[in-house]
């Protein structure tokens, strides 16, 4: 079942590359003037991280804004098409080295597929401020869990392998939420993993449950961000390209790291990068104000 699984996350991959590169190749005149050496860094540190089990998103969201690479209305599609193939290898390395009842992981990645589809065309067409008030809000909900975990406070999970009975219904509609948030530029790393621990399940079986879950969704989301133009080509390319290696090395050579203190600064930025872009959304609503000049 495991290699039906991944036949066809590969079949979704080829579709999603073919459209992906397609659509750069055609609007390759339009590429931004944000250094490729910047993309390129930012990826691959994010990536990298992410393979580690810190998300990729709050990070890559924050670099956007410091080095203003990334107008916020199109962040949560460069999120989601930028680190697809990325988070695919992820997948597949710990899809196949971690054991998890089929069924469970099956009906958990189908659940988070159905939310993005759902989510990602809704997203596409929202307006600036309410990209840059929804996603502060993420990621102060996302630093909230992670902060969770580092103070001991979020659930440690348990030993098991599957989900039954409530609990198997509880992860689906969970998973569901999840990847419909996805695509507002939620992370689902950290959120994910909570989940899975407040199932009972084991802390190893969040890796390919979450990775699994961003590989089938992020294609499925990322078409849609792609049909509608709303994502950014040339951080998608470079991002892809760097955080695909961040990928391989984080997997193959580096393995662990002592990640502690590295997630403690990880939730500085998030919270102050939520808290800029919750400003950003008030300056903007001020600003209209501002402009209107009564007859």
């Amino acid at each position: 079942m495991l290699s039906i699984v991944i036949g066809c996350l590969l079949t979704i991959t080829g579709f999603f590359s073919l459209s992906l590169f397609r659509d750069l190749y055609k609007n390759r005149n339009t590429f931004s003037d944000a250094s490729p050496f910047t993309l390129s860094a930012i990826g691959f540190i994010a990536n990298f991280l992410d393979t580690l089990g810190i998300g990729s998103f709050a990070q890559l969201t924050a670099f956007f804004k410091f080095f203003k690479l990334v107008p916020d209305r199109i962040i949560p599609g460069t999120l989601n098409v930028s680190c697809c193939i990325p988070v695919i290898l992820e997948a597949l390395i710990f899809m196949t080295i971690i054991e998890v009842e089929p069924i469970t992981l099956i009906s958990m990645l189908a659940a988070s597929m159905v939310g993005a589809f759902l989510g990602a065309g809704l997203v596409s067409r929202l307006p600036e401020k309410q990209v840059q008030l929804y996603m502060g809000a993420s990621l102060l909900i996302v630093a909230s869990i992670i902060t969770a975990g580092l103070l001991g406070v979020m659930p440690v999970g348990g030993e098991a392998i599957e989900l039954t009975g409530s609990k198997f219904i509880l992860g689906i509609i969970g998973n569901f939420i999840l990847g419909a948030l996805m695509t507002i530029g939620i992370g689902l790393f950290a959120p994910c993993m909570a989940l899975v621990y407040l199932l009972g399940l084991s802390p190893r079986v969040a890796f390919p449950i979450m990775m699994g879950s961003c590989a089938f969704l992020q294609p499925t989301a990322s078409m849609k961000f792609i049909k509608e133009g709303a994502y950014d080509r040339k951080a998608s390319l470079w991002i892809t390209l760097l955080g695909s290696a961040g990928v391989l090395i984080a997997a193959y050579i580096v393995k662990s790291l002592p990640l502690t203190m590295l997630k403690w600064i990880v939730v500085c930025v998030i919270v102050f990068t939520g808290i800029t872009m919750i400003r950003s959304a008030f300056k903007q609503k001020e600003s209209r104000k501002n402009e209107f000049v009564p007859s």
